[in-house]
């Protein structure tokens, strides 16, 4: 009897204490979801993969061949490559970082051709067709 007493005590103490948390722990277990496939910061989203960049570089462009999304310049960068591409209206630029030889960081953001809002959902399945790409080659 003295158990279920307790117990009950305690979880109405955390219940009180934590009352105005709820929002916030739910937020933040939708954050962790979501972040199980990739980031997104400002409409880009961001991916590791497991590969070398070469072999990320040609997902990529298998990526937005599927997705009838013509590139446009392919470009080296002090960590990397950076390839752009336009479609629908959109700019998409997709970095490609070598973390290490093995290890690639891919980020993608898409903005309007204003540059004044971005799509992230277009950003997204870039980065999950790259992904498909990936698992196929």
């Amino acid at each position: 009897m003295y158990r279920k007493i307790s117990a009950a005590l305690l979880i109405i103490g955390i219940a009180s204490v934590t009352s105005g948390c709820a929002p916030v722990i739910i937020s933040a277990a939708g954050l962790g979801a979501s972040a199980i496939f990739s980031h997104h910061v400002n409409g880009q989203a961001s991916r590791t993969f497991t590969a070398p960049l070469r072999r990320v570089r040609v997902a990529v462009l298998t990526a937005l061949k599927k997705m009838s999304i013509k590139p446009e310049a392919t470009e080296k960068t002090e960590l990397g490559q950076r390839i752009t591409a336009s479609a629908g209206g959109r700019n998409i630029e997709i970095e490609l970082e070598v973390v290490t030889p093995s290890t690639t960081l891919m980020r993608t953001v898409a903005r309007s051709e204003s540059g004044l809002t971005v799509d992230s959902a277009t950003a997204t399945e870039i980065t999950h067709q790259t992904e498909t790409a990936i698992g196929r080659s």
